[in-house]
C-alpha cells in the first residue's frame, strides 16, 4: 500500500486504479493488480490477488449508537488465490471480503475494537466488539449460512489474549481457554492473528484483529506511519 495523491487514483463502477495498481471487478472476482514496493526496505511487491465469493451477504451492520458508522460483511467466504512475481510466491487458500464506511474518521467514532471471523462447513461466523468514543460499546455475533442469511447468536464470554509485541490489548470471545496460533502483522496500534477458540460447540481456528484507535490518533504514532506506508508525492 502506498499513500498516493489525487491525481494517481481514477474510480470506475467496477474498478478503482491507485498509480500502478488496481483492484476490479471481473466476472464475479475481485481481482488486484499490485505493482508497488515495500517499506521499510523499498523492495519490488509485483503480482495478483484474485477473490472469488463462496457466499455473499447483503445486510448492512450498524456498530455505533449515533448510526454514523456501518459494516457489510459482503463475502463471509471467498477463496483466494495469490501469484507474486516479486517476491517469488504462490498460495491459495479461505478467505474474506467486508466493507465500512462512516460519516467520520473513526477515530472520533471508536476507541477500539475486536473482531474475529471463523469459518464454518455451512457459512462463517463472525465477531464484532466495539468500544466506542463515548464510552459505550456493542457487541455483535453473526452466524451467515451458504444462502447468505445472517442471523445473531449468544456470544460466548470475552477472553483475554496476550499483549502484542507493541503492548497492544487483546481480547476475543470463547467458551474455552483462548490462544494465539500466530500473530501475523503487529503494529503500535493494530494486530492481526490466527486464533484457537471454543465457538458454536466446537474448536475452531479463526482470523482475529484488534485496533487501538486512541494509540492510532497520537501524533508519535502518526509520524511512524510513513516507514511502514510509503507515499508517494508524484503520480
Amino acid at each position: 500500500m502506498t499513500e498516493r495523491r489525487r491525481g494517481a487514483v481514477e474510480t470506475s463502477a467496477d474498478s478503482l486504479t491507485l498509480g500502478p495498481s488496481q483492484v476490479r471487478f471481473e466476472d464475479g472476482a475481485l481481482i488486484y493488480d499490485i505493482a508497488e514496493h515495500g517499506a521499510p526496505l523499498p523492495k519490488v511487491v509485483r503480482g495478483r490477488v484474485v477473490i472469488r465469493p463462496e457466499v455473499e451477504q447483503g445486510e448492512a451492520f450498524t456498530l455505533d449508537g449515533s448510526g454514523r458508522h456501518v459494516w457489510r460483511p459482503v463475502w463471509p467466504r471467498a477463496r483466494v488465490e495469490a501469484e507474486f512475481d516479486a517476491p517469488d510466491l504462490r498460495f491459495s487458500g479461505d478467505g474474506y471480503v467486508d466493507m465500512n464506511a462512516g460519516a467520520e474518521p473513526l477515530e472520533a467514532g471508536f476507541r477500539s475494537w475486536n473482531w474475529a471471523r471463523t469459518a464454518l462447513p455451512d457459512g462463517a461466523a463472525i465477531l464484532y466488539d466495539s468500544v466506542w468514543a463515548d464510552a459505550g460499546g456493542q457487541s455483535l455475533a453473526l452466524r451467515i449460512d451458504q444462502t447468505g442469511r445472517a442471523e445473531t447468536f449468544d456470544a460466548p464470554p470475552v477472553q483475554a489474549l496476550p499483549k502484542t509485541g507493541w503492548r497492544v490489548d487483546r481480547e476475543t470471545r470463547s467458551g474455552g481457554p483462548a490462544r494465539v496460533i500466530e500473530t501475523l502483522e503487529d503494529t503500535p496500534f493494530y494486530s492481526r492473528s490466527l486464533i484457537e477458540t471454543e465457538l458454536l460447540g466446537a474448536r475452531r481456528t479463526s482470523m482475529h484483529e484488534c485496533l487501538d484507535l486512541t494509540r492510532f490518533s497520537s501524533p508519535v504514532v502518526k509520524m511512524m506511519l510513513p516507514f511502514r506506508m510509503p507515499r508517494a508525492y508524484w503520480r
